[in-house]
């Protein structure tokens, strides 16, 4: 008989995150899965690591020879999957023991839905964190819990779930998305444009091990992020997204475009992080966390231009 859910997780460079995650699927109690992982690539002792493992969970994997991207990663999983539901697990989180049992439950509903379960960050102290990182945080999960279905579908990532009738009816990521993110954004959106409501769950928590820990390294992403934005904006149009906030001209929105209109390079993203980091620990939190999201959004819009 198949198991109720197949656990996808896609990893790179994963040896050192995977048996954490491994050890909380080892937990899992409630109802049957089984867990195929993609090695999106062979730089590390993943493959090793999940050879170890094969004994102790329900494991399968899959093997590229060379990186093909996060999407290409998924739809392997996709293809190897037995389970009714299929849960997307990024390989840095540590779900609880209910994980499987409550994705699988939220689906036993007549009519389809999309599952997302919040990552709260797992940060270590320091003035990022302090500054901006825990609460910026703890915003987006309690702002994600408060959308609509109909709105929900912008926070489709890292835990995630479908049935399998749903995802083909979707379909498979789409492998343009190769710089970093939006590959789970497009996926949700479609699922939109299908008029299939996307719920946003409290049980299905799931701590994040590998969240930005410094204003440099989130600024960074925000860079990459806005590069796979346009991507994004060329295949489904601007309008997709809703109202551009920044075209308002507040002051905050001038001064994001500002900033932004500076940062011409991944280079330039690096050298302003630098300084923000270094000025973290001598400036109060509350300007620290000003600090902290203007170049945040700066970076982020400069990547879109």
């Amino acid at each position: 008989m198949p198991p109720a859910a197949t656990v996808i997780v896609p990893t790179l460079g994963g040896a050192e995150r995977l048996p954490r995650l491994f050890a909380a699927l080892e937990q899992q109690e409630g109802t049957t899965y089984e867990c195929v992982v993609v090695l999106d690539g062979q730089i590390d002792d993943s493959a090793a690591v999940v050879h170890s493992w094969s004994g102790r969970i329900p494991l399968q994997s899959v093997v590229f020879a060379e990186n093909r991207g996060r999407s290409a990663a998924l739809n392997a999983g996709r293809a190897a999957a037995q389970g009714r539901v299929l849960i997307r697990c990024d390989d840095d989180l540590a779900p609880a023991p209910t994980f499987v049992a409550a994705h699988v439950a939220h689906h036993d509903r007549p009519e389809p839905v999309g599952v997302v379960g919040m990552c709260p960050e797992v940060f270590p102290d320091n003035a990022y964190v302090r500054a901006y990182g825990q609460t910026n945080d703890d915003l987006v999960r309690e702002s994600s819990y408060a959308l609509a279905p109909d709105q929900a579908w912008r926070r489709w990532s890292a835990n995630v779930s479908v049935t399998d009738e749903t995802w083909d009816r979707v379909g498979p990521y789409d492998d343009a998305f190769r710089v970093y993110g939006w590959e789970d954004i497009d996926w949700g959106y479609r699922l939109h444009l299908l008029g299939i409501p996307v719920l946003v769950p409290r049980d299905l928590e799931a701590p994040h091990h590998n969240p930005a820990t410094s204003a440099t390294e989130r600024a960074e992403r925000a860079y990459h992020s806005g590069a796979s934005r346009r991507v994004f904006e060329a295949k489904h149009g601007s309008d997709a997204l809703g109202a551009d906030r920044l075209a308002m001209d507040s002051p905050w929105n001038v001064a994001v475009r500002a900033t932004g209109g500076v940062l011409r390079s991944d280079g330039a993203v690096r050298m302003l992080g630098r300084g923000v980091d270094g000025l973290l620990p001598r400036v109060p939190p509350s300007v620290g966390h000003k600090l902290v999201a203007l170049l945040v959004e700066g970076s982020g819009v400069a990547a879109t231009r």
